[in-house]
């Protein structure tokens, strides 16, 4: 396609011979692990400086990014949200980093490939029931049958025999239903952005990049949104 012509990543010796897809995700990895690093040290350097710094600077702006990561979590996930930092946070930072890459001329996003998007959702997929089952313990696969104590025993066998494959269905369409999205919606932006950018090179695709950062941050957020939403329901003792 036209708008895979030239990237970056060409001029880079060890990723050029990888998809494109690989490549950019390698070097998003390699910024945000950057940014980690030098969080780290400046977390290090003034862990005794409880007064935040008067004006904005790079101990503040991953501060601030943690600190609305944990509220976000607390807020939809209740008290129990701040364990799932690790993996939300590093799911929404790389969805984000990637697709904002998208927007830098000679990028192309690794979440603009199905095989990112199913590698998140697949990772979320499996760490949900891992969470459950580490929760609940053998407990947790009741939420496949149909358990009632008002009811007889061939009544319970009955609707679990019906209810068990919906149950099925409906958790193996969640991996499906977070991927395609996620590729569905990056996919299309940036395909929209190219054919105005060929049509009418001035002005008009500025317009589009601004939809595409919207599209970028809402993706974001649907993504991890449902990741929380899946998480807690598996923990949750409610059911």
């Amino acid at each position: 396609m036209g708008h895979e012509a030239f990237t970056w990543v060409s001029f880079i010796p060890f990723l050029k011979t990888m998809p494109p897809h690989v490549s950019n995700a390698i070097i998003v990895s390699i910024f945000l692990l950057l940014i980690v690093f030098l969080g780290y040290r400046q977390v290090k350097k003034l862990e005794e400086q409880i007064v935040p710094d008067e004006k904005l600077t790079f101990r503040n702006l991953v501060e601030i990014i943690v600190e609305g990561l944990r509220n976000f979590l607390k807020e939809n996930m209740g008290e129990r949200g701040p364990q799932f930092m690790l993996i939300i946070g590093t799911l929404a930072l790389f969805i984000l980093f990637n697709n904002l890459s998208g927007l830098i001329p000679g990028f192309l996003p690794a979440t603009d490939n199905v095989n990112t998007t199913f590698a998140c959702s697949l990772t979320v997929f499996a760490l949900t029931h891992f969470y459950g089952l580490r929760e609940h313990g053998i407990k947790y696969l009741r939420q496949f049958v149909f358990i009632s104590d008002m009811m007889p025993w061939y009544a319970n066998v009955i609707l679990s025999i019906l209810m068990c494959p919906i149950e099925l269905i409906s958790h193996i369409a969640r991996p499906m239903s977070l991927g395609i999205r996620l590729f569905g919606n990056i996919t299309g932006d940036h395909l929209v952005t190219a054919i105005f950018f060929a049509l009418v090179p001035l002005l008009i695709p500025v317009i589009f990049m601004f939809l595409g950062l919207f599209v970028a941050f809402v993706q974001t957020f649907v993504f991890t949104l449902l990741s929380m939403v899946y998480f807690a329901g598996a923990v949750s003792h409610e059911h």
